[in-house]
Formats: structure tokens, C-alpha cells, sequence
């Protein structure tokens, strides 16, 4: 098991409200991962589109829609439930974001890296 990497304070994330990306590294390539708060959790997704690759918020953090019920790629309106990453409605029809492993302890925010997403290369 690996070791959890520190993201952030649980303070800085509102249930429905702003994210936090995170870097990260997904089958080899550097890209971002995210963080948000919905239902009193936290849940955490790589920061990539189930219809085409692109990166979900259209200013960063924002990864909600208006609201504040599904996460919205900014690019092609797909729209997918928060606590689950499934998708939705719009073109992602059967797709899902991809998960990160995410825990809340003493107030801060941790990930932990699995055989896709590893930490982010130095």
C-alpha cells in the first residue's frame, strides 16, 4: 500500500462548490486530478472527460454545474454524478469519470496512487 499524499485542508472544499485539482500522472502521461465535496464527502476524479479526453472545469476548480448537483465537463456538457463519477446525461452516455482514491483524516484531504495514477513525475 502507498503512502497518502497530502492534497489539502478539508476547509477549502464546500459541499457543491469549488474543487481542487492535484497533479498526477495517468498510464504514463502528466495531467491533473481533482477533488470536490458533495454529500458531505469527498470524492476525487482524474481530471479527464469519458467522451474525449479533456479536462473537465472551464475555470479552474470549477467542476460543477450551476446547481451545484452534477460535475459538468465544460467542453461538451457531459454531465456526471458527483459521489459516483457515472455518467449522467450528454455524451459520455455509459461512461464514467476514473477514481481516485481519497480519504479525509484530522481535517485534511489525502490521495493514494493505484497501478493508473501515480504521483506526479518530479
Amino acid at each position: 500500500m502507498t503512502e497518502p499524499i497530502y492534497i489539502c485542508d478539508s476547509s477549502l472544499l464546500v459541499e457543491g462548490g469549488r474543487g481542487i485539482r492535484f497533479p498526477v500522472t495517468a498510464s504514463g502521461e502528466d495531467c491533473s486530478a481533482f477533488v470536490v465535496r458533495y454529500g458531505g464527502k469527498v470524492h476525487a476524479y482524474l481530471n479527464r472527460c469519458a467522451h474525449v479526453p479533456m479536462e473537465l472545469d472551464w475555470n479552474e476548480g470549477e467542476f460543477f454545474e450551476s446547481s451545484g448537483l452534477y460535475l459538468m465537463c465544460a467542453t461538451h456538457g457531459a454531465l456526471y454524478e458527483p459521489d459516483t463519477g457515472r455518467c449522467a446525461g450528454g455524451p459520455c452516455r455509459g461512461g464514467g469519470l476514473l477514481p481516485v482514491s481519497v480519504l479525509e483524516h484530522d481535517e485534511k484531504i489525502y490521495w493514494t496512487a493505484d497501478e493508473i495514477i501515480r504521483p506526479a513525475r518530479a
